[in-house]
């Protein structure tokens, strides 16, 4: 057994964070995957993992697998507007691995919630603040105030990530976009940059800004490098304005891995972030990878920047700032035998000409084997670590929900086009409607804080039980406009977190919003039937 603790802790920690996600990848069952055809050819997709690393050091190190996801798809503009939340604009990987992270993790903090309520309940005096804040989840924990609020008075939500798990990102490919501009030049027969031609508008107070027909497509114009840009498709594909992963990865730098609905429970503490982006060593370019995501590349005006920083007493930082995150890399033949789904890489033959078999030859780019985009993407995550009941109904299109790598699951689900399998983009339902949608997102939260452990919490807060504690807010719209405004209170967290995006985007050159998604409410959860009746 000690032989074997050594050699893990001998292996790099990336290429053993890999070979986890690949495990429980591999344990999904056979319609989540790619298919093999009879000719030898099959489907290529991306497939993103994040994994929790918990522990102060290699003798205490525990690795835990949050949510394994796999895409390469996304909506153009005209469908956004029809979507009515229910429908996932944007499919890619490690889009949906941050969704299924932020799924994953409001579950933990009901799960936690649920456990501390019926701790309260079966004592017969209120519980001390000592066995309050004991803990019980090894991922997060209640937040206890050990000083008065910050001089701008933010009162910050009332979980926070435990200071001893990090977050890392696996992807089998180089993020689209910015960081792997390097990678898509070198495939091409010729990679001389581009010539853009766009209007140039003298008189514009910002005339180096990029209008939305300037939003530059994912594999195009590469003489422009550091801006942000759509994500590719064919040249013959419907316009999207879902930005690259690049971008979006790189946004995340400033706004955390919490998403809008878990910035309502879990405070943005520095390991709410992504520590390190992991992958093969043959998708990385050190200068599109620094150009994206260093601390001197394109996000450089940030460095130092805070929305505000508060340090508390043991010297953690809570509040929102740039945080590079390391690139990480795995031997490209260690993932080769690990993913089978790979995109063919094309490579330079030469070819010969009868008439010219003793001089000139001309080079042409082919692929290394028959292969072409899958359509399915497969979203798994882990199980809350306390157990609880899902306050939502899980429709998850399986009798049974898979084990993987001895991981419980929490969430499966198969997805095409935006929807679960067997369901209708055109006809978007509540049913067909994915756990990590816009509008089961919402709805999540909205159960969580309407739930009786929650209730109950609350009004101890205010019989001021919990003295020194951050109460679990409620916050009611009637859109989901609403919902995401933050109204003009500067102290408010969610304000904050706002701003903090406001200002990344003015560095991230040439951000257009992908709007008409916004104006709907969460009757679009209510089945018309049950209406009716």
């Amino acid at each position: 057994m000690d032989k074997m603790s050594d050699l893990t802790r001998k292996t790099p920690l990336a290429s053993r964070i890999a070979a986890l996600v690949h495990t429980h990848f591999d344990g999904l069952p056979a319609r989540s995957k790619p298919k093999i055809f009879p000719d030898g050819s099959r489907e290529w997709i991306p497939m993103t993992g994040i994994v929790a690393f918990k522990g102060e050091n290699t003798d205490s190190e525990r690795l835990h697998c949050i949510s394994v996801t796999t895409g390469a798809k996304c909506l153009p503009a005209s469908h956004i507007p029809r979507c009515q939340g229910l429908v996932l604009h944007d499919c890619h990987a490690e889009i949906l691995a941050i969704r299924a992270f932020n799924y994953w993790l409001l579950n933990e903090c009901h799960a936690l919630t649920i456990k501390e309520s019926n701790e309260a309940i079966n004592s017969d005096d209120a519980i001390d603040a000592e066995h309050c804040h004991a803990s019980k989840s090894p991922f997060i924990r209640r937040r206890k105030q050990t000083q008065p609020r910050t001089d701008a008075g933010v009162n910050w939500p009332p979980f926070e990530i435990q200071p001893d798990v990090k977050f890392y990102m696996y992807c089998t490919c180089a993020p689209c976009g910015d960081a792997s501009m390097e990678l898509c030049m070198a495939a091409q027969d010729d990679a001389t940059p581009w010539q853009v031609t766009r209007p140039s508008d003298a008189s514009s107070p910002h005339p180096g800004d990029f209008q939305e027909e300037n939003l530059l497509d994912g594999r195009a114009h590469f003489s422009l490098l550091g801006v942000v840009r759509r994500k590719p498709a064919r040249m013959d594909a419907e316009s999207t304005r879902s930005k690259s992963c690049s971008d979006k990865l790189a946004l995340r730098q400033v706004s955390s891995l919490l998403s809008c609905e878990t910035s309502h429970l879990v405070t943005p503490t520095e390991n709410a972030y992504l520590a390190g982006l992991i992958l093969p060593e043959d998708e990385i370019t050190r200068a599109g990878c620094e150009r994206s995501f260093g601390e001197n590349g394109r996000m450089k005006a940030l460095a130092g920047r805070s929305w505000p920083i508060n340090t508390e007493r043991d010297g953690r930082e809570i509040g929102y700032r740039f945080r590079p995150f390391e690139v990480l890399s795995v031997p490209a033949e260690e993932v080769e035998l690990l993913w089978p789904f790979a995109k063919p890489k094309a490579v330079k033959s030469r070819s010969v000409l009868p008439s010219e078999q003793q001089s000139d030859s001309t080079d042409s780019t082919v692929p290394l084997k028959k292969s072409k985009p899958g359509n399915v993407s497969s979203v798994w995550t882990a199980t809350s670590s306390l157990p609880h009941p899902c306050v939502m109904r899980l429709d998850t299109g399986s009798k049974t929900l898979p084990t993987l790598g001895g991981s419980k699951t929490g969430l499966y689900e198969t997805i095409i086009n935006g929807v679960k399998q067997g369901n209708r983009l055109t006809t978007p339902t509540a049913r067909g409607a994915s756990s990590l949608s816009r509008a089961k997102l919402w709805g999540l939260l909205r159960n969580i804080l309407r739930s009786k452990e929650c209730l109950r919490e609350l009004e101890r807060a205010q019989t001021r039980i919990y003295d020194n504690e951050i109460s679990l807010p409620i916050k009611d719209a009637s859109t989901y406009e609403e919902f995401k405004q933050t109204g003009g209170d500067i102290t408010d967290p969610l304000h904050i977190r706002h701003e903090a995006i406001h200002d990344a985007k003015l560095v991230l050159k040439g951000w257009v919003p992908n709007t008409g998604d916004e104006s709907w409410s969460l009757d679009v959860l209510v089945d018309p039937k049950k209406r009716r009746g």
